[in-house]
């Protein structure tokens, strides 16, 4: 089985945790993880930060899906958070458990804790925190206030798949929009 290589900084440094990939990414993977760039799509037409996430039970039914809300100011309404506070009223631990949160952009780590202490199951994610800092990087934004962590790194238990290369340039190009960077940088 391929070993995935998650980077992040602590107080000593950075640590390199090496973990297993769970399974390679299905159709039906990549099509969850549209629609989920889809909602990312509709957030920053909205006005707001495109991100966009959907909750899908064993059986492959979409039981939630949300984009962020944060432009009233209030930076804790990610869809990922959304998910996992529904699925707690929702859904018993065994459906979390055996549920997928798909998302157009990996959990910050507020949302991969959330999901961690709910109960959920596999995350799939279409670009991952390390390819959204470099693109900010690459364009001169300020990063966030809160450290950018792979979902590895604040919970090591959740199986997670991604990036989805075939979503990465829709994915940039909204950040790239976000953020009012030209064309073509």
């Amino acid at each position: 089985m391929p070993r995935l290589a998650v980077r992040y900084p602590d107080r000593s440094g950075v640590r390199t945790l090496w973990h297993d990939r769970p399974m390679a990414l299905t159709d039906t993977d990549l099509a969850h993880l549209r629609r989920c760039v889809e909602l990312a799509r509709e957030a920053l037409e909205d006005g707001d930060e495109p991100f966009g996430s959907a909750l899908v039970d064993a059986s492959g039914e979409v039981r939630f899906a949300d984009r962020n809300r944060v432009k009233e100011g209030d930076q804790t309404r990610h869809p990922e958070l959304a998910i996992a506070m529904w699925a707690v009223g929702h859904l018993t631990p065994a459906e979390r458990a055996a549920a997928t949160v798909y998302t157009s952009g990996e959990h910050c780590a507020m949302c991969s804790a959330a999901h961690a202490w709910v109960g959920l199951g596999r995350i799939v994610y279409a670009t991952s925190t390390e390819q959204l800092r470099g693109w900010l990087a690459g364009w001169g934004v300020e990063p966030s206030a809160v450290a950018p962590l792979p979902i590895q790194a604040v919970a090591p238990g959740v199986p997670v798949d991604g990036p989805a290369p075939q979503l990465e340039a829709e994915v940039r190009e909204l950040h790239r929009r976000l953020h009012g960077i030209p064309a073509g940088v």
